[in-house]
C-alpha cells in the first residue's frame, strides 16, 4: 500500500512537471509573438532574410523565426531592445535560441523548452486565411495570428493560436 502511494506521488509529480513545462513554453511563445517586430534581419551569411516572421521552409530550418521588442537591458549595454528569436525541434526537443545581435549573428545556445515533441508545424493567419508562409506588405507587416500545432508524447495533438503584435 505504501509503495503504491509513493509510486502515485512520483507519477503525479512527473505529470505536474510536464504540464508546467508546457505552460512555460506557451507563455514564452505568447510573449515573443505579442512583442513581434516587423524588422527584417540578416542571417549568419549576411544575406537578408525574406520576411520578419518566418516558418520552416526546408527540413532542418527553425519552425519559427521572429524579431521581438522588449529585450530588457538593465546594464545599459550597447545593444538594441530588439532580439532575434528562433524556435526549433531537435531530436524531440522544442528549443528556443536567441541571437546576441540582430544581423549576421548565429543563434546562441539552446534553451530546451519541452521534451517529447514528435512534430510541430507553424501557419500564419491573415484576414481569416491560413497559410504556411506570410508575405508582408507595407500596410500589413505582420500576420494577425500564428497557429502552432505540435504532437507531444503523452498529450497527443496540441493546437495553439497566438495573436501577433498590433494584430
Amino acid at each position: 500500500m505504501l509503495s503504491q502511494t509513493i509510486d502515485a506521488k512520483f507519477a503525479i509529480r512527473a505529470e505536474t512537471d510536464r504540464i508546467g513545462d508546457l505552460q512555460r513554453t506557451r507563455a514564452l511563445l505568447k510573449a515573443d509573438l505579442a512583442q513581434a517586430s516587423p524588422r527584417r534581419t540578416r542571417g549568419p551569411t549576411g544575406r537578408p532574410l525574406p520576411r520578419a516572421l518566418m516558418g520552416q521552409e526546408t527540413p532542418g530550418d527553425p519552425i519559427l523565426v521572429l524579431v521581438r521588442n522588449g529585450w530588457s537591458n538593465p546594464d545599459a549595454a550597447p545593444r538594441p531592445s530588439l532580439q532575434r528569436v528562433e524556435y526549433r525541434v531537435v531530436e524531440g526537443r522544442l528549443e528556443r535560441r536567441v541571437s546576441p545581435y540582430l544581423d549576421g549573428a548565429r543563434a546562441g545556445p539552446p534553451q530546451v523548452l519541452y521534451r517529447g515533441v514528435k512534430d510541430a508545424t507553424v501557419t500564419f493567419i491573415q484576414n481569416g486565411s491560413e497559410a504556411p508562409a506570410f508575405i508582408s506588405t507595407s500596410d500589413r507587416p505582420l500576420p494577425d495570428a500564428v497557429r502552432i500545432v505540435m504532437t507531444l508524447d503523452g498529450f497527443g495533438r496540441l493546437d495553439q493560436l497566438f495573436l501577433v503584435a498590433a494584430a
